[in-house]
């Protein structure tokens, strides 16, 4: 039963404490009873858009938002959060006008809201507007290293290596403690082979601020090489012990993944040297987890390598093909009974015509590398090599 004594603030503060405490059901109660008291409270449609934007309840997120958007156009936090709701159903312009109206309504210099539109954008991959975003929080913010990362986070997967150095460099300037810049620098030296440098920023980190894997093997192959540290090295144990709560917060599709992912074409594991996972582009970055977690360009940056080469491709599915570009389309397509007798170049048109309807990204049919890379980036595959 409501409390008519409370007011639309008071179940709005009950609703927000419910929802940092990831009670998202009991959040949706409240704001439910709170506006069958106050159907006209702005803040309560709002913190009801947010809550079932947690529980990834787009549509009904949506309505929320639509109405306390109705009821004041120029609410900041409703169109901020309309618009990431607008970004999970593909409608990017739509989304991207919304967060124009709150720079026009002057809210440029709310540190806060330019990264939650910056990590909303980052997570659907549209990294030069989520980029621009973190660029207005650290322009009218300089001394926070939240933003400086951030900035860093979008400048590589735009693949502006040396902006993404030089505000990763900038974000531990600010704050020497913020592991997650650490880390994500370490993983890009690694990948550059400056192993001594890399060695340097993951030593100064601790295994508890590691959500993905990738960083601390290459933390324990290197501390074994330069070091000549055994195995069982007391060293290393925390590192080990880290890496066992890691797989035993993995899924068992991630596991069967990474073990495939370590092996080489002869069924032993590769040198970590050469063992590039899913490369620092795939890093899990917490910063950015939002419900769904972060959006993975797998096909940006990393280089295509020669003509010829053999690479890795893994669906959905679960199935991988082998070899170069052109022999990896041409698996998909004769994966695909109804076009076994048609062309490369019709599979690959058709394809990119049902992923523009599906996901709203259009993916590149010129050639069997530029298909396969889009096709990464809309999230249809993953490029393991």
């Amino acid at each position: 039963m409501s409390d008519p004594f409370l007011s639309s603030d008071d179940y709005d503060e009950r609703a927000h404490q419910l929802y940092n405490e990831g009670q998202y059901d009991d959040a949706i109660d409240a704001l439910r009873e709170g506006l069958g008291l106050y159907p006209h409270a702005v803040e309560l449609h709002v913190g009801m858009g947010y809550a079932r934007l947690a529980r990834e309840e787009y549509a009904w997120a949506r309505r929320a938002f639509e109405e306390a958007v109705a009821l004041d156009p120029d609410h900041e936090d409703a169109l901020a959060g309309l618009g990431e709701v607008l970004l999970k159903c593909g409608e990017r312009p739509r989304a991207v006008g919304c967060y124009e109206r709150i720079l026009s309504l002057g809210f440029r210099d709310d540190h806060d809201l330019m990264l939650q539109i910056g990590r909303a954008l980052f997570r659907e991959s549209v990294l030069d507007q989520a980029r621009r975003f973190f660029e207005l929080a650290i322009t009218a913010h300089p001394d926070s290293a939240e933003a400086a990362a951030c900035s860093g986070y979008a400048a590589h997967r735009l693949g502006d290596e040396g902006g993404s150095l030089c505000w990763l460099r900038r974000a531990l300037e600010l704050d020497p403690a913020h592991g997650e810049a650490r880390i994500y620098l370490a993983n890009l030296l690694y990948d550059r082979g400056e192993y001594e440098a890399s060695l340097f920023h993951l030593e100064r980190t601790d295994p508890e601020e590691h959500f993905d894997g990738l960083a601390i093997w290459r933390l324990l192959e290197l501390k074994k090489s330069v070091y000549r540290l055994p195995e069982d090295d007391p060293e290393l144990i925390p590192w080990h012990r880290r890496l066992s709560e890691l797989a035993g917060e993995a899924s068992p599709d991630d596991l069967f993944l990474a073990e495939i992912e370590a092996m080489g074409p002869d069924g032993q594991v590769r040198d970590p040297r050469q063992l590039e996972l899913f490369g620092t582009l795939l890093t899990e970055l917490q910063g950015m987890k939002n419900r769904g977690g972060v959006s993975a360009g797998a096909g940006v940056g990393g280089g295509g390598g020669g003509i010829g080469e053999p690479h890795r491709v893994t669906m959905p599915s679960g199935v991988i093909y082998i070899g170069t570009w052109e022999q990896i389309v041409r698996q998909m397509k004769d994966a695909a009974a109804e076009w076994a007798g048609g062309s490369i170049e019709e599979y690959m048109a058709a394809s990119a015509q049902r992923s523009r309807r599906q996901t709203g990204v259009a993916i590149p049919t010129t050639d069997a590398e530029s298909f396969i890379r889009g096709s990464a980036d809309a999230g249809l595959l993953r490029i393991l090599h």
